[in-house]
């Protein structure tokens, strides 16, 4: 039961988190950035957030990481308002590399295709 509980605290979080940074966080270093996925520990008081990034620059993934590390208290503040927690887990950003593995398997598709 726990681990549906997480799972489900999970989409809440990467829904309003999402939405949070759409409509609440002016920073424009986190407007191209995409929330994938969200893993909520067993007790509800860590919440890790992957995100994505339309760009593949270094630079621009630093300055991304910057501005989510500098609204993580008003996205934590929404999300306490937002969601029925007793207490707003504590919330960790780190890059979804994964996404970043995919598109360079659909890159070498693409150029494996061409190349017929």
């Amino acid at each position: 039961m726990a681990n549906y509980r997480d799972r489900r605290v999970g989409q809440e979080i990467l829904r309003e988190v999402n939405d949070i940074l759409r409509k609440r966080v002016r920073d424009p270093r986190v407007q191209d950035i995409t929330i994938t996925d969200v893993r909520v520990t067993g007790d509800l008081q860590q919440a890790t957030i992957y995100y994505s990034l339309l760009s593949d620059l270094a630079s621009e993934q630093t300055k991304a990481q910057q501005g989510l590390d500098k609204a993580k208290g008003l996205i934590r503040k929404e999300l306490g308002q937002r969601l029925s927690l007793y207490k707003t887990p504590e919330l960790i950003f780190e890059k979804d590399e994964s996404i970043q593995y995919g598109n360079h398997i659909d890159d070498l598709i693409r150029k494996l295709n061409q190349g017929e």
